[in-house]
């Protein structure tokens, strides 16, 4: 079992805490425009349809930095989802109890202005403007809490870092297959300016298909553009893998080896085989 570790003082007992909307100063709320600005600007043509639609149907634009109070109105008739703010990470078991119940949560402060290109812990722009339009998608929203339930369902198996992986590699990170190509719909990747178009246009990236057994032994990286990125036929098809028994795939994984980031294997569906120059470039620095 995990060390059970308490909320901190001002957090209610699940780790919520209220937005405050109030407090945020003029400074903050232009932060918030220009960031979504410049991506609102990118992602037309790059984003999924489904990205798109939940960000026309949110209207977070309005009013510099959103209430929750007034987007979970919104959310909540569209999915029954809502979003609850947070002082920042939360431990596992809160994470995916907060999912299973259909409750996204979001960090309330918003990050400096010298600091609108690279973050370390997600703020509110990465989390609500990245993550929550997808939440309006009814697809995508079951499979949020069917991911929620499988962490809890996984919480004491010694396999938390596999199933992160998939979170990672869908929903921070994944990429949509289309008529027209694949296209955006992870969170890491439509909040930020930059690897909007790395994801998609850079000839250095893996992109292959998604693979749920592949994806949970394959690594992935927290400070940089990733190496790899996967796939997904569907959201319907992200969905429905999500809702397997993991107990064999668990079971599998424990006599498995990690596969290397910037691997590419015969049993891969290619989309893109990457030349890895920019992973290569930065270990040269």
């Amino acid at each position: 079992m995990t060390e059970t570790i308490s909320p901190p003082p001002g957090s209610r007992p699940d780790w919520t805490i209220d937005q405050d909307w109030a407090r945020y100063s003029d400074a903050e709320h232009r932060t918030w425009t220009r960031l979504y600005e410049r991506q609102s600007a990118l992602l037309p043509g790059r984003a999924c349809d489904a990205f798109l639609r939940g960000l026309d149907a949110l209207d977070l634009h309005q009013g510099g930095i959103p209430q929750f109070a007034r987007l979970n109105e919104q959310l909540g008739k569209l999915t029954g989802w809502s979003v609850v703010a947070v002082p920042g990470l939360v431990p596992d078991e809160v994470f995916f109890d907060h999912l299973a119940h259909r409750r996204f949560p979001a960090g309330r402060f918003i990050r400096d202005p010298h600091q609108l290109d690279y973050l370390e812990e997600p703020d509110i722009f990465h989390d609500v403007f990245g993550h929550v339009p997808m939440l309006t998608d009814p697809v995508f929203a079951n499979y949020m809490q069917a991911y929620g339930e499988g962490g809890l369902r996984a919480l004491g198996l010694d396999q938390l870092h596999n199933l992160a992986r998939l979170y990672w590699y869908t929903v921070e990170f994944g990429l949509l297959a289309t008529p027209a190509g694949p296209r955006l719909y992870g969170a890491g990747i439509v909040s930020s300016s930059a690897e909007t178009v790395f994801a998609l246009e850079d000839p250095s990236p893996n992109r292959l298909g998604f693979d749920l057994l592949r994806i949970m032994r394959t690594p992935y990286r927290i400070d940089d553009f990733q190496q790899t990125y996967f796939v997904v036929s569907s959201l319907d098809d992200l969905l429905e893998a999500t809702l397997r028994d993991f107990a064999a795939i668990y079971q599998c994984l424990r006599g498995s080896s990690d596969i290397a980031i910037e691997s590419v294997l015969g049993s891969d569906r290619v989309f893109t085989s990457g030349t890895q120059a920019y992973a290569r470039s930065r270990v040269a620095q």
